[in-house]
């Protein structure tokens, strides 16, 4: 089959690999029709997460038809078209009986540092992922879900990881009515975390990037301020002042490790890697949030230290919720919210690429090129 080729930082390429087998009575053998890139891909592609091993296939955002099921398979039938959540879950440990499927303590050897992830590292389980013709999903009882005949397939496989990471960071949040809340990062998650805050009643939702066509995408999309930091002396400085001096009420990253905005952090965490990442979001976020706010982290690090003003954390008296999204638990209401028409995921697609072709859309999608917001990848035989 075809497949994404892991070849190290900044290479990738389509090669063929063995079709997935069966290789537990759970196991689920899915026929990919799309795959998404997504921004946390980048991290992998740029060499920032441990263990990620050459030879590997991403792709943690994917949906697709069942083509073979294990014995033991009880909800699935084959030619089931599924939504597949990025965590790989097996809804018996204590933390997904407590609907936290992100954290599972079963299906990753590392589980003290993450639950399994579909195509994210032997860090996160060492799962191949979807960016592929065909993948093997373990506990196919648990995580997959059918598609409702009424969705597009283009909304339902941004049900698998963006909708549900940027919902559940607005969640995180505890946004009261009224809030203004400030979201760094306008990539796919920072839009969605956007356009969710409204659902939870904000009063005020700002984004900060540095990028124009995305700030002037994310302020279309999710009806909100959008500003561009490299145009202020400080972002925590002009947050301040655009609060009466009391900061926001909730701040989000959504941006992680490969933030940009400090020569420091972008030296240490993304050249040299003497930490995990570069922290210059979350230090904004935590510098101009208010006293006793909340600050809601779903931008991803690598283990394991990042240089964080937690001394600033303590003084203030924030609230700092940070999670992998649940997407299992959350479907239920994101499903609700598009057939009601509050969210329109598949408007932030701005490419679609062949599986032949994800070199190139890696290059164009890390170097922020043509405009790209949320690329998309379509196997052979899902074109035919």
């Amino acid at each position: 089959m075809l497949a994404m080729n892991y070849r190290g930082p900044f290479r990738v390429r389509a090669a063929q690999k063995p079709y997935p087998e069966i290789l537990h009575p759970g196991d689920a053998i899915v026929r990919v029709t799309r795959s998404c890139i997504c921004g946390s891909d980048l991290h992998l592609y740029h060499g920032l997460v441990p263990d990620t091993r050459v030879g590997m296939t991403f792709g943690h955002e994917f949906i697709g038809v069942v083509e073979e099921i294990g014995s033991s398979v009880q909800n699935l039938s084959v030619g089931d078209n599924v939504i597949v959540p990025f965590n790989v879950a097996c809804g018996k440990c204590a933390f997904c009986k407590q609907g936290l499927f992100g954290n599972c303590h079963e299906s990753n050897p590392e589980a003290t540092a993450v639950g399994g992830i579909f195509g994210y590292s032997h860090t996160a389980g060492g799962y191949d992922g979807g960016q592929a013709e065909f993948v093997r999903v373990p506990y196919a009882d648990v995580g997959p879900t059918i598609i409702p005949d009424w969705m597009d397939h283009d909304d339902a496989v941004l049900l698998t990881d963006v909708v549900p990471t940027g919902y559940q960071a607005a969640e995180m949040g505890g946004i009261k009515k009224g809030d203004t809340v400030v979201v760094f990062g306008a990539g796919p998650v920072g839009i969605m975390a956007a356009k969710s805050a409204w659902l939870f009643g904000a009063g005020r939702v700002i984004v900060i990037d540095h990028l124009e066509y995305r700030l002037d995408f994310v302020k279309k999309y999710a009806q909100c301020e959008a500003y561009n930091f490299r145009s202020m002396e400080d972002p925590v400085l002009f947050i301040k002042k655009t609060t009466d001096w009391f900061g926001a009420d909730v701040c989000i990253d959504a941006v992680g490790g490969d933030a940009a905005g400090s020569a420091l952090q972008t030296i240490t965490g993304r050249k040299l890697m003497i930490q995990a990442g570069s922290a210059t979001a979350l230090h904004w976020a935590i510098n101009s949030v208010k006293k006793g706010g909340i600050v809601s982290i779903v931008g991803v690090y690598g283990p394991t230290d990042n240089l964080v003003p937690i001394g600033n954390v303590v003084n203030k008296g924030i609230t700092i919720r940070a999670n992998q999204a649940s997407v299992k638990r959350l479907l239920p209401k994101l499903i609700d919210h598009i057939q009601a028409g509050r969210l329109n995921p598949k408007e932030i697609i701005t490419h679609r690429v062949p599986l032949e072709e994800v070199s190139d859309a890696y290059h164009i999608f890390s170097a922020k090129l043509d405009n790209c917001i949320k690329p998309i990848l379509i196997p052979p035989s899902a074109r035919q």
